[in-house]
């Protein structure tokens, strides 16, 4: 459900898109798929402590507690099962996503919430079925989301093991707008326990950077100017951030929509109202001190809109914004905080 709209500027240091990492004078490379799209790593440093081969165990394993695609994943066990479900959680990756996504929930004041997996899939997000949802129906989903309403009888955490309870059956929960900043975020840490300090990490567009490039320079990041006809190979850049030690995510509604009877409905949905959600904010880039938490933040300000996601972002201190939104003469315009 994530937008590729930050990719990076210095294009000499991303070599090239293999399997294979690349040992050159600037440091050393990684491109994969992941998640249903792909990963590139640059360590800019003179050795490498890790192979490829760890980083992707580390993916797929997070595949198999998040994602909603796989049969097999806990996630979607705990979506499936009625009453209780139990599994070993190894380096606490869900509890540790679970806690943030509860951060961002309560901060948010409920603008971020995962369990409107029940809405997602009723709008045809999941499947591209593109349905539009009747006020009754929507409705009658709202009865069994909210994250805060506790249809959780019990969440336990004891060391690496999860059990959790269902009050009822129908709740289920969706990672997406949080796990996979989450998972560069996990992949940081893997780097920094290797005792690297100077890296790029970027997973299906979410990025995590630490320390300097190869000039010895903060990180250079290109934000895309929003475009429905934007193809990999024929982007703009509108505006570019010089960063370090941050997570950075960006939502936009421009490419995931479909039109029903002339009536646009974007992929970001209001847990408030169940409905899809359009505002003069067409895409919102968030600086974050981890990538998760930019990650669930970009969905709270494109449902805000450009003055709520300023007022938010001030009383904020550790989150910075680059909103790109339209005016009242309908020209596209940024702003950064």
């Amino acid at each position: 459900m994530r937008n590729y709209s930050v990719i990076i500027s210095l294009l000499l240091l991303l070599i090239s898109c293999t399997s294979e990492s690349k040992n050159q004078i600037e440091g050393f490379t990684f491109s994969g798929k992941t998640q249903g799209t792909t990963y590139t790593i640059i360590v800019a440093e003179e050795t490498i402590n890790f192979q490829q081969n760890e980083i992707d165990k580390l993916l797929a394993n997070f595949d198999t507690i998040f994602s909603t695609y796989i049969q097999e994943s806990h996630i979607t066990k705990i979506n499936d099962v009625k009453n209780e479900y139990s599994f070993i959680d190894r380096d606490s990756i869900f509890i540790k996503c679970y806690n943030l996504a509860q951060e961002a929930y309560n901060k948010s004041n409920g603008l971020y919430d995962p369990s409107v997996y029940s809405l997602v899939k009723g709008w045809g997000f999941f499947d591209k079925s593109e349905t539009v949802l009747t006020d009754k129906e929507i409705d009658s989903i709202l009865q069994f989301t909210n994250f805060k309403k506790g249809l959780f009888h019990k969440v336990e955490f004891i060391k690496d093991s999860v059990r959790i309870i269902k009050n009822d059956p129908r709740f289920k929960l969706d990672f997406n707008g949080i796990a996979q900043g989450f998972s560069v975020d996990v992949v940081a840490d893997f780097i920094e326990k290797k005792g690297h300090k100077n890296y790029y990490i970027e997973i299906g567009g979410e990025i995590r950077v630490k320390g300097k490039n190869k000039n010895n320079e903060n990180w250079n990041i290109g934000i895309d100017t929003p475009s429905e006809d934007n193809t990999a190979d024929d982007r703009e850049i509108i505006t570019t951030i010089s960063v370090t030690n941050c997570g950075i995510a960006t939502s936009g509604n421009y490419r995931n929509f479909f039109v029903k009877d002339g009536i646009k409905y974007g992929h970001t949905l209001s847990p408030k109202t169940g409905k899809p959600i359009l505002t003069d904010v067409i895409s919102a880039t968030v600086i974050a001190p981890n990538a998760a938490l930019a990650d669930a933040y970009a969905t709270v300000f494109m449902i805000l809109g450009k003055e709520k996601s300023i007022e938010f972002v001030n009383q904020q201190s550790e989150l910075k914004i680059i909103l790109i939104y339209r005016n009242s003469e309908n020209e596209l315009k940024v702003y950064q905080s």
